[in-house]
């Protein structure tokens, strides 16, 4: 324990004024000796002093390794406090006698700042940093058990020599946070929020020194000094007072802290920056939902932070409002990043849980453990998935299923555990039914060494039918009840919610089931078949239970005829039955078929009109609509149950009784009918039908166009009858086939059109740009599905192409984000699936060129929300979208390990430069037109050289004549200078040179072959000839013998067999042809003899 403080006063000695380069005390990693990157000049600090040895050794070795670092803060202590107290043992000789506290002080200082010209790639700064906040907690720390002990009260902030070494450095540091260097700007901001970081107390006026130096470090350019900036303020943030906002002249830094790291939070373009923000931000209710925002952000670490770091550690989940919950799990699974989806189960199935599950822990407190995983509990799980409210999220399609398969497979202890007992089943709640139904799912998809969980779990199908039944009894008795009930009650209804979505869980474990057996098939059998006759079940409940009658029913044909008997039959009870509340028995089918409102005169007899016309009169006004209201109900019920029966069905419609029957007396009238409900159903059933029957989609095809063109004020049922167009015509693609027309014969007549085809896009194209969103979105995924498939014809696919291309770019659809969605998806599908369709969109680029002009003119230039994209990129649109590289099968691997395109692949960007030159080179297009036209010919890929991969009778993947018409127009284009700006004209001239080189090797192979081929003929007629020659000189003709000719020479021509017997034909030279004899031989053999 040192003694009492020094008296000494602080001494200007020369070892404290004078300044030396610390390059020889403070070494950097690995004796580097690199010069700074700028030339300064080092002020002379004197001679060295021991002091300034000690103090620069301590800083070297703290420097290489953080290991030692506890052992030199002892050391570095040791020497402040022989500096800055007197010695306990007056006798013992003091080591630093002659320097007091200033001294100390300055040499820290002056090591500290040694520190901020290191870059950040060097991790011997953070080294020194970090030794620096160790060594000042350890010093206040001991300091303030001297001046403040145990005994006494203590004060806000004492003097003590850390505190004032802790003002010292930070005076001096903080100078250098608007240096012009980002270095030291960086270690200036970092080692100012280190030392805010690790220390409790700070002297209030240089507290308000640090908060205005980092406020305006948030917006320096440097993404690294914002983040130190960050680390800093998020501790001061703690300690802010809202209310007294900063009174400076600069309006950057006025306001609180948490108001300007929120907005920085938000705003500011780094990730690293907001994942800064993020992880530093005081947890309070204010800050929560800025917080909880982070969870859309862009960068996947942010997200990743917020999950796997931020969540587990904000403590019990319950505090958050049900919505944040739900928003957190659905963005969480939902997320493109795995590593994310990842973080977010982890946090359902570990922390989640385990908030509920300490709830409901009956250990006692001394075996509790912290940190020790709590024992599976039901009612934990089941308070869980309350907390998520399990009614909603647990619909098909929702998040609650994702996060319980995450859930069983991450909690294997929580699947040994639970236990499908009696009790279970009889007292069954929405969420406890949740749970067996996604543990049933979990395990059918597992593997099959899984899968005998499931025998130990579940009940059989015939104890299981026993529990439907009873559920089913319930819901039906507690929807009677609150039918009945003058007043709403909330209480009841949501009960009656939750028994329905329980009842939902069941028969989707129903559907899953084994029904080999027998007796549990027939058992569900009739269960099934009476739970649809049911009025009062609900509708979902409804399609279930076709759904499971449809799988109980089997597969094959005789199963499927018998699934439409009975649907048939349980559609007759279901009129019965609600049709006998209102009327008597014999007046039942006379109240169901009053809901048609009389199709025709033909249908219904004068005498039931007066009949029921009388029995009208009789009712006074409420109950003749309470009436008619039931009678609506009764058919839409009915249609319901049919429509669920198409929905489950393959057979073909005439060879099934069934089907006939209720098309006539069912369909056909409803979709007659006045009631809009019931038209609505009464089509969808149709066009249900239309699908298994081509005949009666042929029939209906005018009348649904009808329907559209005439139902301006039915905006619903557009919607399904465009729906039905689609379906339709994609079952039975034949139905838009073109006219067979035997009277033609010539080849040059054009290729007939089916009569549908114009009214069927006109109706398309009408409900495209229809005000309605919904009718728009609708028109466009019906009519893309058409495209996709090839099923229109190539005039009315270019036609469409070109409005979706157009509403593409038109800002109008900003507006509609679900068919902007639809669009940026469809058009690149659409074009890189097929070359022909790649050309397709060629052939379209400049009508919607022109198109988007005419638009851009009518926009108000004031209206700055409805601006539209820049030309630039629509250029870029239209030239990805018809870059044959990027359709699919146009890129083969070559010889080489390359990618390479194939020959036919740059054929629409060909066809597309003619179309622009032209148009460009035309006396009508204007100097606005141009610009567009050649921004776009810029971005056309048109290779120099041809593909490699060129097949027979082909040059460079394009015919020879496109390329040269290309070449002239290019060089006309250049030639008359259209292009004005000097980025069109080096892509005209860089687009001329390719093609001039392109079509010089064309040329040049083509006068290759052309040789070749010249030289090759004579050659195989002389080649032939000697064969013939050889030939008939081999061979000995019989009316030779002795005395018989041989050639001397070369060969003899064919022309030459009428010479005279004895005379042999040779070369001579010049090429004449001599004639030799034999008497001429012997008489040159004879003078050569002489």
């Amino acid at each position: 324990m040192p003694g009492r403080p020094s008296g000494r006063s602080a001494r200007s000695s020369a070892a404290t004024v004078n300044r030396k380069s610390s390059t020889q005390t403070l070494k950097s990693r690995a004796s580097s000796t690199r010069t700074s990157a700028y030339a300064v000049e080092v002020p002379d600090e004197g001679p060295d002093t021991s002091l300034r040895t000690q103090i620069c050794q301590i800083f070297g070795d703290a420097q290489k390794t953080t290991a030692t670092q506890r052992k030199l803060v002892v050391s570095l202590r040791k020497i402040q406090e022989a500096c800055a107290y007197e010695p306990q043992n007056p006798k013992k000789k003091a080591t630093h006698d002659d320097f007091d506290e200033g001294d100390f002080n300055n040499e820290v200082a002056r090591c500290v700042l040694r520190v901020l010209g290191v870059k950040k790639s060097e991790p011997v700064g953070d080294r020194i940093i970090r030794f620096l906040g160790v060594f000042l907690k350890h010093a206040i720390e001991k300091d303030n058990a001297i001046w403040q002990p145990e005994g006494e009260e203590a004060t806000a902030f004492p003097e003590t020599p850390s505190s004032r070494l802790t003002t010292n450095i930070l005076s001096n540091v903080l100078q250098f946070l608007t240096a012009k260097d980002k270095v030291v700007r960086f270690r200036s901001a970092q080692t100012v929020a280190h030392i805010v970081n690790n220390l409790d107390q700070i002297d209030d006026e240089i507290f308000d020194l640090i908060r205005l130096g980092l406020l305006k470090r948030l917006r320096d350019k440097e993404p690294s000094v914002r983040v130190q900036a960050v680390l800093g303020l998020g501790r001061l943030a703690e300690n802010d007072d809202e209310e007294n906002e900063d009174e400076d002249s600069d309006d950057d830094v006025a306001g609180g802290i948490l108001a300007k790291l929120l907005d920085i939070m938000q705003n500011d373009p780094s990730a690293d920056v907001r994942r800064a923000v993020l992880m530093n931000l005081p947890f309070r209710p204010t800050t929560l939902p800025y917080l909880l925002e982070r969870a859309r952000d862009l960068d996947p670490g942010t997200r990743r932070a917020l999950y796997g770091k931020l969540l587990p550690a904000l403590g019990d989940f319950r505090h958050m409002r049900l919505a944040e919950r739900e928003k957190l799990l659905r963005w969480g699974l939902r997320d493109r990043d795995e590593n994310v989806r990842k973080a977010t189960a982890r946090l359902f199935r570990e922390r989640w849980i385990e908030d509920c599950a300490a709830t409901h822990d009956d250990r006692p407190e001394e075996e509790r453990k912290p940190g020790e995983v709590a024992p599976p509990n039901m009612d934990a799980l089941l308070e869980l998935l309350e907390r998520v409210q399990i009614v909603n999220s647990g619909q098909d399609g929702g998040m609650a299923h994702e996060a319980m398969r995450d859930f069983w497979d991450g909690r294997p202890d929580y699947c040994e555990f639970i236990n499908f007992d009696d009790d279970f089943w009889n007292d069954l709640t929405a969420e406890s039914a949740f749970v067996v139904r996604t543990f049933n799912d979990f395990y059918n998809n597992a593997d099959a060494n899984k899968q005998g969980m499931l025998e130990d779990k579940m009940p059989e199908v015939k104890k299981l039918c026993y529990f439907i039944q009873k559920h089913l009894n319930s819901l039906a008795e507690n929807i009677r009840k609150t039918a009945l009930l003058e007043e709403q009650d909330g209480e009841l209804e949501e009960e009656l919610y939750g028994q329905e979505f329980a009842v939902e869980q069941l028969l989707h474990i129903a559907l899953t089931l084994d029904y080999t057996d027998e007796y549990g098939r027939r058992q569900m059998f009739n269960l099934m078949k009476d739970a649809i006759g049911r009025p009062e079940l609900p509708e979902e409940c409804t399609k279930l239970a076709v759904e499971v009658l449809r799988a109980v029913c089997g597969s094959r044909e005789a199963g499927e005829r018998e699934f439409c008997s009975i649907i048939s039959e349980a559609i007759a009870e279901v009129r019965d039955t609600i049709g006998e509340e209102g009327s008597d028995g014999d007046n039942a089918d006379e109240s169901f078929h009053s809901a048609q409102s009389e199709v025709s005169d033909s249908t219904v007899d004068d005498k039931p009109k007066g009949k029921k016309k009388s029995q009208e009169e009789e009712l006074d006004p409420e109950a003749a609509e309470e009436k008619r209201v039931r009678e609506v109900m009764v058919y839409l019920k009915c249609l319901h149950i049919a429509q669920c029966m198409l929905q489950n069905v393959h057979c073909d419609l005439d060879s099934n009784a069934t089907l006939k029957t209720m098309l006539d007396t069912l369909v056909v009238p409803a979709a007659r009918s006045h009631e809009a409900l019931i038209r609505e159903r009464g089509f969808v059933c149709l066009g249900l039908m239309a699908l298994l029957s081509k005949d009666l989609a042929s029939n209906n095809m005018q009348l649904f166009l009808h329907c559209y063109l005439q139902g301006q004020d039915h905006p619903a049922l557009q919607q399904i009858v465009i729906q039905i167009l689609s379906d339709v015509l994609i079952a039975h693609p034949m139905l838009l086939a073109p006219p067979t027309d035997e009277t033609s014969t010539s080849a040059s007549d054009p290729e007939p059109i089916n009569p549908l085809v114009k009214p069927l896009v006109k109706v398309l194209d009408k409900a495209f740009r229809s005000s309605d969103p919904a009718s728009a979105l609708t028109a466009c995924t019906s009519a893309s599905k058409l495209m996709l498939l090839s099923i229109l014809p190539q005039p009315a696919t270019k036609d469409l192409l070109k409005a979706f291309a157009c509403a593409y770019f038109n800002p109008d659809t900003s507006s509609n984000p679900s068919l902007r969605q639809a669009l940026s998806y469809f058009l690149p599908v659409f074009c890189h699936s097929k070359l022909s369709n790649a050309t397709l969109m060629s052939d379209t680029a400049l009508p919607i060129i022109q198109k988007l002009m005419a638009l851009r003119d009518d926009i108000d230039e004031d209206d700055a929300a409805d601006e539209m994209v820049g030309w630039p990129v629509v250029a870029g649109h239209l030239a990805e979208w018809t870059d044959g590289r990027r359709v699919v099968g146009m890129l083969e691997m070559g010889l080489d390990g390359k990618m390479e395109a194939r020959p036919q692949a740059e054929e629409p960007h060909v066809l597309l430069a003619i179309e622009v030159l032209e148009r460009v080179l035309a006396h009508g297009c204007s100097k606005d037109e141009r610009k567009p036209l050649l921004a776009l010919l810029a971005k056309l890929a048109i290779s120099s050289t041809g593909s490699k991969m060129v097949g027979k009778g082909e040059v460079g993947g394009v015919d020879e004549e496109v390329l040269a018409t290309l070449h002239w127009l290019a060089a006309e284009a250049v030639e008359a200078k259209v292009a004005t700006d000097a980025t069109s004209r080096n892509a005209l001239a860089k687009l001329e040179l390719a093609l001039s080189k392109r079509v010089g090797d064309v040329e040049l192979v083509t006068q290759v072959v052309v040789e070749a081929e010249a030289v090759e003929a004579p050659a195989a007629e002389e080649e032939v000839q000697q064969e013939e020659e050889i030939e008939e000189e081999t061979m000995l003709p019989q009316a030779e013998a002795e005395g018989t000719r041989m050639p001397l020479g070369g060969s003899s021509d064919e022309g030459e067999e009428g010479e005279s017997e004895g005379t042999v034909v040779g070369e001579g030279g010049g090429g004449m042809r001599v004639a030799v004899t034999e008497s001429d031989i012997v008489d040159s053999l004879l003078e050569s003899e002489i």
